[in-house]
């Protein structure tokens, strides 16, 4: 039987490419927001990136923040509308280069907002430069013969930096298997309780691919995610204030 789709997401053509997985993390936000009863109270601020062609595909309010900002003004959004959940929803070029002061800052707050990040490892939407998370050795378009560490960096870890923050809740989970979108809907959902609840800074990365950027096919890019992200990029609940020990 096929599944329904959640109302919150709409039947509109999309702008994504093919084994972008846009579509993916929108299902399983839109498949939350209905198991909590809470569509019609959320509020996302997506990057002008990629995720803003999210606006053609869901139903929730959104506001196109500036390229880097989403968090400040999804920050904003939450102190004058303490009703809604508000979502900064935007890529690892946005929250860990053009917005880390942004990111870092924050989470030293411990502001009451919810940040999604989805980490392709690239700047996919001007068309697929080093990040920060570009691994070492990735051909891209800023490294044509590989991302060198004495030159463009090393990757960044998001729990190096914040791992030892007084914030509510930090994770890395992933989407390129059945099991792997199935955990990250679980820390997905964690996630908006405790931002619901009013506990503080959240933040979830998701591993996600980018076969265009990549030059993969979306089943290669998959096997890339497992095979060479995830073993640099350790999945897991890095923090998890007030949860289980």
């Amino acid at each position: 039987m096929k599944q329904k789709a959640p109302v919150s997401i709409s039947s509109n053509p999309h702008s994504f490419c093919q084994g972008c997985a846009q579509g993916i993390v929108n299902r399983l936000i839109g498949e939350i927001m209905e198991e909590m009863g809470t569509t019609d109270k959320l509020v996302v601020t997506t990057d002008v990136a990629c995720g803003a062609m999210n606006v053609e595909v869901w139903n929730f309010d959104t506001i196109v923040g500036a390229h880097g900002r989403p968090i400040p003004t999804a920050t904003g959004v939450k102190k004058v509308r303490k009703d809604v959940l508000s979502v900064a929803h935007l890529g690892d070029g946005a929250a860990y280069n053009i917005g880390l002061a942004e990111t870092v800052h924050g989470a030293l707050r411990d502001d009451d907002v919810l940040v999604l990040v989805l980490n392709n490892g690239v700047f996919a939407m001007t068309g697929g430069q080093t990040s920060a998370t570009t691994l070492v050795g990735q051909k891209t378009t800023s490294s044509v013969k590989g991302k060198r560490a004495e030159k463009e960096g090393k990757p960044f870890h998001v729990e190096d930096v914040l791992g030892k923050m007084d914030i509510a809740y930090l994770a890395r989970c992933s989407v390129d298997s059945v099991p792997a979108i199935k955990k990250t809907k679980k820390y997905l959902k964690k996630a908006f309780e405790k931002h619901q609840r009013g506990e503080g800074f959240c933040l979830v990365e998701i591993l996600t691919p980018c076969p265009t950027n990549w030059g993969l096919s979306p089943a290669a890019s998959m096997e890339r995610i497992r095979n060479e992200v995830i073993p640099q990029y350790p999945l897991g609940e890095f923090i998890d204030r007030g949860g289980e020990e």
